[in-house]
């Protein structure tokens, strides 16, 4: 299990973005996170992973464990050999570099002996990048882009995989793919944190999600309770009370009326 208690970000020691967020992750699960941009969703992935240091933030309260092992503000090297594994928003990988010299890239924690298999693995599910593996990564697409950022997370063998926006810019169809890809790996024993404004793609395959706002856990659920909840059926998934398509005249009057945090 991933853990966060009461996890309390500051940046520049002025700005407070996250304020006593908590939730799990099983092991064997898919976990949304839900928010507006602005909410804290990036923040809290970055106080999990230890990356807050780089854009002046830091943890002032609350814990994160994983598996029992309390790993609050680690730095990164160490959030990795602990098991967790980050997909950043933007894909983030290295244009001059080859797919494969990306993909090892993400193995620098693991015995070399482990790579061969790792590459394996990931040429298996991913075979445009097995087909074009001596390739630059800045010729890719969009879609396989993030399907090579995917896969250099995967070179760690995480046991917990945190997204951020993977379906960020992407054609429907290859949203679709990105989807089945992120159920694929969670069946093959890896569980998910996934932080996504596509709550339609998000819900439909979570086993549990959280709604965030202003910094803050407003709502959490079974993901099939969220998906028939009204306010996130209209705030998140598009649709009125009567399942037709809100209007953005109606989205704007959103923060005025927060049901839930009523």
């Amino acid at each position: 299990m991933l853990e966060i208690r009461s996890l309390e970000v500051v940046y520049e020691d002025v700005v407070l973005v996250c304020k006593g967020v908590s939730l799990e992750v099983p092991a064997d699960g898919i976990v949304a996170l839900l928010g507006a941009n602005g909410a804290g969703k990036t923040s809290t992935l970055r106080g999990i992973t230890g990356l807050l240091d780089t854009h002046r933030g830091k943890i002032t309260a609350g814990s994160v464990s994983v598996d029992g092992k309390t790993i609050t503000g680690a730095d990164p090297a160490t959030v990795v050999t602990s098991g967790i594994s980050q997909v950043m928003e933007g894909r983030r990988i290295f244009v001059e570099f080859t797919i494969e010299e990306n993909l090892r890239v993400g193995a620098h924690t693991r015995d070399r002996g482990s790579i061969a298999a790792n590459l394996d693995r990931v040429y298996t599910m991913f075979p445009v990048l097995a087909q074009r593996r001596g390739e630059r990564a800045g010729y890719l697409s969009g879609g396989e882009q993030q399907m090579l950022a995917i896969g250099r997370a995967l070179m760690a063998e995480p046991k917990y995989l945190l997204l951020d926006e993977p379906s960020l810019g992407l054609a429907p169809l290859v949203v679709a793919q990105i989807r089945d890809l992120i159920v694929e790996i969670n069946r093959a024993g890896t569980g998910v944190l996934l932080v996504e404004q596509n709550a339609a793609m998000a819900l439909a395959i979570a086993t549990h999600g959280y709604v965030m706002e202003n910094g803050k856990v407003v709502l959490d659920g079974p993901a099939e309770q969220l998906r028939s909840n009204s306010d996130i059926q209209e705030f998140y998934l598009g649709l009125g009370a009567e399942g037709s398509a809100s209007s953005y005249r109606d989205l704007k009057h959103y923060k005025r009326r927060k049901r839930w945090a009523s």
